[in-house]
């Protein structure tokens, strides 16, 4: 199953300016499988993801309009994009150059196939 998401998280990473993907756990925000740049600390990008993800989610049951799709934390230097599922999410990692649109596209396919 690992080998399944390292694929995915592969795909992922070949696009420019990507620095890093992850599945994690929403349960404990530990990683499932990671593919990251040198540098980068995969459990706290995990537990970031996750922890976003959560209050994302018990947030917007509150508001009534359903589970969110995607998330996108924009900061001065790059972004923290997330894609929730059930109990699984996809998380990514990017720098400024890269094309937010093409990222999200795929992280939004490749969530899918994370179940």
């Amino acid at each position: 199953m690992t080998s399944q998401f390292q694929a995915m998280l592969d795909g992922l990473t070949r696009l420019r300016g990507v620095r890093g993907a992850l599945v994690v756990s929403l349960e404990d925000g530990l990683v499932v499988a990671e593919s990251v740049m040198g540098g980068l600390k995969g459990g706290a990008l995990a537990a970031i993801g996750a922890t976003l993800a959560g209050r994302a989610v018990e947030l917007s049951g509150r508001g009534g309009f359903g589970r969110p799709r995607f998330l996108h934390l924009q900061g001065d230097d790059g972004a923290l994009l997330v894609a929730p599922g059930h109990d699984l999410a996809l998380v990514a990692l990017a720098g400024r150059d890269v094309p937010i649109g093409m990222l999200r596209l795929e992280m939004l396919r490749t969530a899918e196939r994370l179940g």
